[in-house]
């Protein structure tokens, strides 16, 4: 008989809410092995060194656990501190950056250059898993010009994209190969140029070309809120038209990410979820608990709405 000394019992205390918690992520590995998550990786996660490194481990633990995750990344932060370094101008129409071809040479050379390999080396140091590359690569995504729009006139700011198409072939190969793909949001058009593409709409548009299970949005606010800035209360969830509904309210910050949201689970993937990416590991918290966090947009219930989807981003 062996008894075990008061040590080795509180040890064993410690450790049962640790099993616990791995049970508790048992149904969500069960349903969500094999699928692909595509992430938006933005906000305070890619400027924030411990943020990167833990945002790194989530990646590669949703690959051991048998999902198969995609990052989109931006890196507007990085590109105005690299344009303010070379004396570049650079403002903002409409929300948008107005993107000159000197800018443009600066956003390539920071998203691929910089924020691509800063983020394929945090992979690669738990495994040969990351592969840089960008909407430009093997024709992955294919832009179109965008204007912006002022007092209802269309301006011209410059090398400013949307996507027009998806070819997924490049990023399936390397998922099937056990990869992790890292796209920057930049893309050729078919006039030639390359377009600056903003993330939130790359990622939604990449999210529906794979037919990807669930889009997770990182940002800087703890999710939707219900009546911002009267409260801080976080919408949990919420249908399609319910999100469709709140738009016209949104602030321009939040305005993309929610509207390539919508265009997502419009198109075909099974959830959008916005989370704070602010909190360490909020992705694996999103994924693997019952409670999760942030907000999740849920496809219309058929059976109580006949709306029709229209339009998208693209």
């Amino acid at each position: 008989m062996h008894i075990a000394p008061k040590g080795e019992q509180a040890r064993n205390n410690t450790a049962l809410p640790k099993a616990l918690t791995l049970i508790e992520a048992l149904p969500w590995l069960e349903r969500f092995h094999g699928k692909t998550v595509v992430i938006k990786f933005g906000g305070n996660a890619m400027v924030d060194e411990s943020l990167k490194a833990a945002f790194a481990q989530d990646v590669v633990f949703l690959r051991y656990a048998g999902l198969r995750p995609v990052i989109v990344h931006g890196g507007g932060p990085q590109i105005s501190a690299q344009l303010e370094r070379l004396g570049i101008d650079s403002h903002f129409t409409a929300g948008l950056r107005v993107t000159t071809p000197e800018t443009m040479d600066v956003v390539r050379m920071v998203l691929a250059g910089q924020v691509q390999r800063d983020l394929v080396g945090l992979l690669n140091d738990h495994g040969p898993f990351a592969v840089g590359m960008t909407g430009e690569d093997a024709h992955t995504m294919t832009a179109v010009k965008r204007y912006a729009e002022v007092d209802g006139a269309q301006v011209d700011i410059g090398l400013v994209g949307d996507i027009a198409h998806v070819e997924p072939g490049a990023v399936n190969a390397l998922l099937d190969n056990g990869r992790i793909p890292v796209i920057s949001s930049i893309a050729r058009g078919s006039d030639g140029h390359v377009y600056n593409i903003n993330a939130d709409t790359a990622a939604a548009a990449m999210a529906v070309a794979l037919d990807a299970e669930m889009l997770v949005v990182l940002t800087d606010v703890e999710g939707l809120y219900a009546d911002w800035p009267a409260s801080d209360d976080v919408i949990s969830q919420l249908s399609a038209g319910e999100l469709e509904k709140l738009l016209p309210t949104l602030a321009s910050g939040m305005l993309p990410k929610m509207e390539g949201c919508l265009r997502a689970v419009r198109e075909g993937v099974g959830t959008a979820r916005v989370l704070d990416g602010r909190v360490q590991h909020s992705l694996l918290l999103e994924i693997f608990t019952d409670e999760g966090i942030g907000t999740m947009v849920v496809p219309d219930d058929p059976s109580e709405t006949d709306t029709v989807i229209t339009g998208g981003l693209a």
